[in-house]
């Protein structure tokens, strides 16, 4: 079966389809509404065959539908049928769920991605639980505001790069994970690793997206990986995003978090 994968972010639709190399992408912004998202889906990807959709969404979702509206689009998303939209069966799952199920390595996985938002989710024993803890009491604020893109453009990237350790240091003690995989597009600003961290990839998504219509969990793929302290972010490991077919996951049907 062919998927297309559909990563739907702030600034940018990002979409590969099975057996393509090269993603495409369109420009998204404050005004996208989800019947624009699918036209210009359709638009990019018109020369490509599938068979079915995976698509990321920035906000919550359940029963495999937005359940609010995003932050950073347009209105017209909660409950949209993309199924239907699309004339494809579609999967819709949060989109820090499905960059963590694209980055998993057996055990239990961590995700956080920092973007416009903070992206939260947790994959255990092949299993993807997507969360809300962005919106949870730090400081002042949430730990969205401090270390989400807001909290960059306040702090300043060295401050910023403090609170980041610190909230991966909460959460990773909190929620007892044996690594954490820290994607997203703000990833480029950090300079040392959190310890136990390792940097995941924003292509990682498009794994997570054909993983999605797999049938069993993730299979472990030997040793837990692990960052040694004080490596720098430059230096760690970052996987290619390719989607490996051989591998067999599932979902717990899609509950969804927020990130972007």
């Amino acid at each position: 079966m062919n998927i297309l994968v559909v990563d739907v972010g702030g600034s940018h639709v990002k979409v590969l389809a099975t057996g393509q190399h090269e993603p495409r992408k369109f420009v998204s912004g404050p005004e996208l509404t989800a019947q624009q998202m699918v036209d210009g889906v359709k638009q990019i990807a018109h020369d490509w065959e599938y068979d079915a959709v995976s698509i990321g969404y920035p906000g919550p979702v359940q029963q495999g539908r937005p359940v609010a509206e995003p932050v950073n689009l347009g209105k017209g998303w909660e409950d949209f049928d993309f199924a239907a939209a699309f004339g494809k069966s579609a999967k819709v799952i949060n989109d820090a769920a499905m960059q963590a199920l694209g980055s998993y390595e057996g055990g239990k996985m961590l995700f956080l991605g920092l973007g416009t938002g903070l992206g939260t989710a947790m994959v255990v024993e092949g299993r993807v639980e997507p969360m809300e803890l962005g919106h949870l009491p730090y400081r002042k604020a949430t730990f969205e505001d401090y270390v989400g893109e807001k909290g960059l453009e306040r702090m300043g990237t060295k401050k910023w790069r403090r609170h980041v350790a610190a909230v991966v240091a909460m959460l990773q003690a909190a929620l007892l994970s044996e690594y954490v995989t820290l994607g997203g597009g703000n990833i480029r600003k950090l300079k040392d690793l959190p310890p136990g961290c390792r940097l995941g990839n924003n292509e990682n998504a498009f794994t997570g997206g054909f993983r999605l219509w797999e049938t069993a969990p993730v299979a472990s793929r030997g040793p837990r990986p692990t960052v040694p302290d004080g490596q720098t972010a430059g230096d760690a490991h970052a996987p290619n995003g390719k989607s490996n077919n051989s591998q067999e996951t599932a979902v717990a049907d899609s509950h969804a978090t927020n990130g972007d």
